[in-house]
């Protein structure tokens, strides 16, 4: 929707052709993002989906958080000994707790403006071959 829309609605079908994703399953992620105010919803024959804000403005962390809920690799990381006794003794809690530290600092840190320019960057480069 970020790379497609300039601005306008783009449709689900027109995401589902390009992605080779099912309609049906962009439906129930859509249907998050909008209930999260990250995208508008538009009914009629031009209608379809736009983004909210900027492409800058949106963090991968921010939309994963709305898709997929907590990055945690083990539930302790987020909750501590709440989710395990043996949370404070652990010989791998550090271990994950760097792990997610390090996704998050990268999710939260990368926007979906960023996701767009990389994209084209690989599609002008796509046809380039080096021998």
């Amino acid at each position: 929707i970020a790379l497609h829309s300039g601005g306008e609605c783009v449709s689900l079908k027109d995401v589902s052709a390009r992605q080779k994703i099912s309609v049906k399953y962009l439906e129930q992620i859509v249907m998050q993002l909008t209930k999260a105010g990250l995208l508008k919803s538009i009914r009629g024959p031009q209608g379809g989906y736009k983004l909210t804000r900027r492409a800058e403005d949106y963090t991968v962390g921010e939309i994963l958080g709305v898709t997929e809920g907590s990055l945690a690799p083990v539930p302790c990381i987020e909750m501590g000994n709440s989710a395990c006794e043996l949370y404070d003794t652990c010989p791998t809690s550090g271990f994950w707790k760097r792990v997610y530290d390090a996704v998050m600092n990268v999710v939260d840190n990368t926007t979906l403006y960023d996701l767009a320019e990389e994209y084209k960057q690989k599609k002008e480069n796509g046809n380039d071959y080096c021998i």
